[in-house]
């Protein structure tokens, strides 16, 4: 794609690892990186060997969240919450993902363009995650500033917004407890696993890793996939004339764009992957990334192309760690495509503004994509 010749997607050098050093170690021999589809699959799914969980600290909520967690606690954890993500739930939240997405139009109508992250993207996901978890949507530019953090670069910011995240959660928790509601907070404050209910860092754990990556890989999959469709007029064509055709070009935008790039992971055991020696306590990289533009599996993985099928994209994960929200995210971008597309069928790129990725390894961002619609 033309606007990828600044290397924004660093596919070129994926390729050249996936073929020279597809399990290597980093210079200082702390991190290994793996970058074929295979080997990224093993270390998701084989959590016996590689592992999610971390050293809990009173610092990072996160690593009590089902994120950091590996089996058995993982699946309690998980059961837990996945009562909030069936599909019959999801589905009944399509009247309002779509009143959301018909508002931020309406106001994107009135200036005749938009900043499609700060104006649509971004705002959607994450009005949908704050009215399920009960917290005030007034707040939606902080808990994107904090989503940014997290995902980001900066140590220093990443434990910033922890600690603000806490303090902020905590009180809702505690207000919760005393004043129930029908919302996920609530449910979280009253549930017990082994008859115990959750700790206060479990719960902010949870909420945390809700807003987070209710919003962030969302948010990301939207705009790349409108930038997909503005850099390739046959694309745009396709699913103007056919419109069941999004589902699949949301699956390709997972594969393509890959809206989480990289995953942690830490050796629990020594094991040998590739004729490699890892030994325990050493951390993975796990280029998710990568292995969706592997030649083994993918065919012409270079081309976004809407109608491959089968799919088989780490875009959402693997194994246990497969995405809780997937169904959602999926459910949001087809809604946004489709409004999109019916009310602004030729919209486009501003192309006098460059496009800058976030300063986040982790994820595929973009800082703004400007729109004339």
């Amino acid at each position: 794609m033309e606007w990828n010749k600044n290397g924004l997607l660093p596919l070129e050098w994926f390729k050249q690892m996936r073929v020279n050093s597809p399990v290597i170690e980093s210079e200082n021999n702390l991190v290994w990186n793996v970058f074929k589809y295979e080997d990224v699959k093993a270390v998701f799914t084989n959590y016996d060997i590689f592992s999610s969980q971390g050293s809990p600290s009173s610092e990072d909520p996160l690593e009590y969240s089902i994120l950091r967690q590996d089996p058995p606690k993982h699946r309690q954890l998980r059961k837990l919450v996945s009562q909030a993500f069936t599909p019959r739930v999801i589905e009944s939240l399509t009247p309002k993902i779509q009143a959301i997405t018909t508002s931020l139009l309406d106001e994107a109508e009135k200036k005749g363009q938009m900043d499609a992250i700060a104006d649509f993207s971004s705002p959607l996901p994450i009005t949908v995650i704050a009215e399920m978890l009960g917290v005030s949507v007034e707040h939606r530019e902080k808990f994107k500033e904090w989503s940014d953090a997290l995902v980001g670069d900066h140590a220093e910011n990443f434990y910033q917004c922890q600690r603000e995240m806490s303090e902020y959660f905590s009180v809702i928790a505690e207000d919760r407890r005393r004043h129930p509601q029908e919302d996920l907070i609530t449910k979280l404050v009253q549930a017990r696993i082994d008859n115990e209910h959750l700790s206060d860092m479990e719960i902010i754990g949870f909420c945390i890793l809700l807003l987070v990556a209710g919003n962030e890989t969302t948010t990301n999959l939207i705009s790349s996939a409108m930038l997909g469709i503005d850099s390739l007029p046959e694309v745009r064509a396709q699913l103007l004339a056919d419109r069941t055709l999004i589902p699949g070009a949301i699956e390709e935008t997972f594969r393509y764009f890959s809206p989480v790039q990289l995953m942690f992971r830490h050796v629990k055991e020594d094991t040998v992957l590739r004729g490699q020696e890892l030994k325990k306590g050493q951390f993975i990289h796990i280029w998710m990334a990568s292995a969706n533009h592997d030649e083994d599996v993918f065919e012409r993985p270079e081309e976004f192309n809407i109608h491959r099928n089968p799919n088989p994209h780490l875009g959402l994960g693997s194994g246990i760690h497969f995405c809780l929200g997937s169904q959602l995210a999926r459910l949001e971008s087809k809604i946004a495509i489709e409004t999109l597309l019916e009310r602004f069928p030729n919209y486009r790129r501003d192309r006098s503004a460059e496009l800058a990725r976030m300063d986040s390894t982790m994820m595929f961002a973009l800082k703004e994509l400007p729109i004339i619609l």
